[in-house]
């Protein structure tokens, strides 16, 4: 392997592993992950923007593997918050497609169209017998299969399975695949018992996306 492409939802995300970079433009970063050249771009949430994403780093390189990177949702307390993984499998809920990666040993993920609530773990993770979950991997997969090219997945776990955190979905514009941070922090600062699982998950993305770095670079082939 010779030239990889990292495709994330967000900035933070990456920040470790894209610290000493080139910025190629917005949330663009080119850079070295161990013997691999590396183009990195934070995209934003959900399918259609990790199809932007994708198709921009196509653009700026031409990889010999894509790599879908970032933050995942626990789905059973099998998977601690600030924890990462290697994904061996993932599924779409919406169709049930599912996508080997070039990873022999792993979890499974599911990807869906919106943020997983709290209500709906259980069910998710019984139907699929899977441990996480995330919004944009089976997309970058597709891509990776249509391309004919190995597909990694690498996942820090950003909440828990019984953190109680706000819904999100109503935070999130799909489309343009970004999450509207002011009005989260509006609502959660008038509903105050959001606050600690909220500065738990500030904390354990900050872990989990440290961990990332040397999990991708210990376990691409």
């Amino acid at each position: 392997m010779k030239k990889i492409a990292i495709i994330a939802a967000m900035a933070g995300e990456l920040k470790p592993l894209v610290r000493g970079w080139e910025r190629r433009g917005p949330n663009l970063w080119a850079g070295r992950v161990g013997d691999c050249e590396a183009v990195a771009v934070a995209g934003g949430m959900g399918a259609r923007a990790a199809e932007r994403a994708v198709e921009r780093v196509l653009a700026e390189a031409n990889p010999d593997a894509l790599v879908s990177y970032g933050w995942a949702g626990a789905l059973t307390c099998a998977v601690k918050a600030g924890a990462v993984c290697v994904i061996s499998e993932v599924v779409e809920d919406g169709t049930g497609e599912r996508f080997a990666t070039a990873s022999r040993d792993g979890y499974r993920l599911i990807t869906l169209d919106h943020v997983a609530r709290a209500d709906e773990k259980r069910a998710l993770a019984q139907k699929h017998q899977a441990v996480l979950v995330d919004m944009e991997a089976a997309t970058v997969a597709r891509m990776a299969a249509a391309r004919r090219v190995p597909f990694y997945c690498f996942k820090g776990i950003s909440d828990g399975y019984a953190d109680r955190l706000p819904d999100f979905n109503r935070f999130v514009d799909t489309e343009r695949g970004e999450l509207k941070t002011g009005a989260l922090v509006a609502y959660a600062a008038v509903h105050p018992v959001y606050w600690g699982s909220l500065w738990r998950m500030g904390k354990n993305s900050g872990v989990a996306a440290d961990g990332l770095v040397e999990l991708m670079r210990g376990n691409l082939e």
